[in-house]
């Protein structure tokens, strides 16, 4: 075994330790009993382990290592990056809000789905879950101690989130993890809540040190070195220039030409929401079915299996986006799925459907996350390792490259395509307005009623998932014009499944490896 071999098994190995339930849902077995140690000195170990890896890593003569050593190198100083930032941040001290985000909330999402066939492994996790919420308390208690306050509104939605749950005696387990829930909420109810940062002043920059946790969390995101202001004048700019194709499609779908009018009739025309929960589910698998027909001639490489379609659980889904992907198993224990939130569904946007599914499944990212787990011949870390810019980069990528593939099924359907791209120009904006310019909830609120097409239901869960995941919405545009940039240079050599094999051959990339891998040189 060579020694970036070694590092990368150790450094898997690092991974799994650090997030076990991540290993038991992608099929890893060996940490079934297990759950993060979300302690501080927890915290510190895992530091230390990230930075013996990372001298490890440096310590590589890179001149000596053949091309798919270098990306191999690249990856693994990027997610050795990204756990150090995950540390540097201190975000389980604030972070503290009714959605996955929170740790507290997704292990009630996650642990579910690993019960598995070990039932004395996962009565082992549940067993440890009273000093798991035990130690998020304290590192709540740390956070207010140091000024590093979660957001009231949303510490208020995360007691609602629990108190769903203890609601209904059959949803938490009697003996360990009802009793430990109830002294979390406690907790939150009696020293975090009053104790919380109020709507106008969400972002990281109130915090201390924020502007430097924002900053880093730009580079995790986005694996650039592109600063708050570049990236909020980016969004700005492209707001602007969707107004001609707002203009064209809203002639054509709707009998209304001026943008900021059909962005309201968008939002506000009844006719065009859902009408059930059926409704959107066979919509979502009929358009994915589509795509699936289509994609031979723009892939040579794509998934043996299909994409499941599944509504959000009711539990979790006043909390979740409009729609999320999980990847398969890799053990083939799961399939991948597509799921949909059905939640309030009659306010919901019928013309938003399409464009969603081509993100999340077929060509986005269905299609990206098994090509990536196919890579047999690469090191696991290449098949399972995440990058933010790459993996959501491609999905807004993909609800366009699905316009080019003759996909949608009517005007409307691509202006949902135009307004879903009016939101990923507007999370440039609005992140980088709450996190480092100092923008109130209301005011981020605002600008996305002002510049999107989103429905209520949809700003208010937007705006909140933005401040609770700083940083994270910064890469779904940022990814998607890289990619774009790197097809038009490499059209003349590469035809279109060549350089989407290329793309999406080599794992999820940072994207200055992805540069070096597409082009053939060294970025700029």
């Amino acid at each position: 075994m060579t020694e970036l071999a070694g590092i990368c098994d150790d450094l898997v190995e690092a991974l799994w330790e650090a997030d076990p339930i991540r290993a038991t849902r992608m099929g890893i077995r060996g940490h079934e009993h297990e759950l993060p140690d979300y302690s501080d000195a927890g915290a510190e170990r895992h530091r230390a382990r990230m930075n013996g890896l990372a001298a490890r890593t440096f310590a590589l003569d890179a001149s000596r290592l053949d091309p798919q050593e270098r990306i191999t190198r690249a990856v693994a100083l990027q997610a050795i990056e990204d756990e150090l930032v995950g540390v540097e941040v201190r975000a389980l001290e604030y972070t503290v809000v009714g959605s996955w985000v929170a740790p507290a909330v997704e292990l009630l999402f996650a642990l579910p789905g690993t019960a598995g066939t070990d039932r004395a492994a996962y009565l082992a996790r549940l067993a440890a879950i009273p000093a798991a919420l035990d130690a998020l308390a304290q590192r709540h208690r740390d956070g207010i101690a140091a000024g590093r306050l979660p957001v009231r509104s949303l510490a208020r939605d995360a007691v609602a989130f629990i108190d769903r749950h203890l609601e209904d005696p059959d949803r938490l387990p009697a003996e360990h993890v009802r009793p430990a829930y109830v002294r979390y909420r406690d907790v939150l109810v009696t020293e975090v809540v009053p104790r919380s940062r109020p709507d106008d002043r969400p972002g990281l920059c109130w915090l201390p040190d924020g502007t430097r946790y924002y900053a880093a969390l730009c580079r995790r995101h986005t694996t650039t070195v592109r600063d708050a202001d570049d990236l909020h004048r980016t969004g700005i700019d492209l707001i602007a220039r969707l107004d001609e194709e707002y203009a064209q499609l809203g002639a054509r779908a709707l009998g209304e030409s001026v943008p900021k009018l059909v962005r309201r009739r968008l939002r506000q025309d009844p006719a065009l929401r859902w009408t059930d929960a059926d409704e959107v589910q066979a919509h979502a698998r009929a358009t994915i079915a589509r795509a699936e027909a289509a994609a031979p001639d723009w892939f040579g490489r794509l998934p043996d299996r299909g994409c499941d379609v599944r509504a959000v659980p009711q539990d979790l889904a006043p909390g979740a986006p409009g729609a999320y992907y999980e990847p398969p198993a890799l053990d083939g224990s799961r399939p991948g799925i597509y799921y949909v939130n059905t939640h309030r569904v009659g306010e919901r946007h019928r013309h938003a459907g399409e464009a969603t599914a081509f993100h999340e499944a077929v060509p986005g990212h269905h299609v990206q996350h098994t090509a990536a787990q196919g890579l047999v011949g690469l090191p696991l870390l290449r098949r399972i390792q995440e990058s933010t810019a790459f993996g959501e980069g491609w999905g807004l990528y993909a609800e366009r490259l699905a316009d080019e593939m003759g996909l949608y099924s009517d005007d409307l359907a691509r202006l949902g395509m135009v307004a879903a791209d009016s939101i990923r120009a507007a999370r440039l904006v609005v992140d980088t307005g709450l996190h480092a310019h100092g923008w109130s909830r209301e005011r981020a609120t605002a600008y996305l009623r002002e510049n999107t097409a989103m429905a209520e239901v949809d700003v208010e869960s937007e705006t909140d998932r933005y401040i609770a995941d700083p940083g994270q919405a910064l890469a779904y545009m940022v990814g998607r014009l890289e990619i774009q940039r790197l097809r038009a240079e490499t059209a003349a050599r590469l035809d279109i499944r060549a350089f989407h094999d290329t793309v999406l051959g080599n794992g999820a990339l940072p994207l200055t490896a992805l540069t070096e891998v597409v082009t053939g040189r060294p970025p700029a």
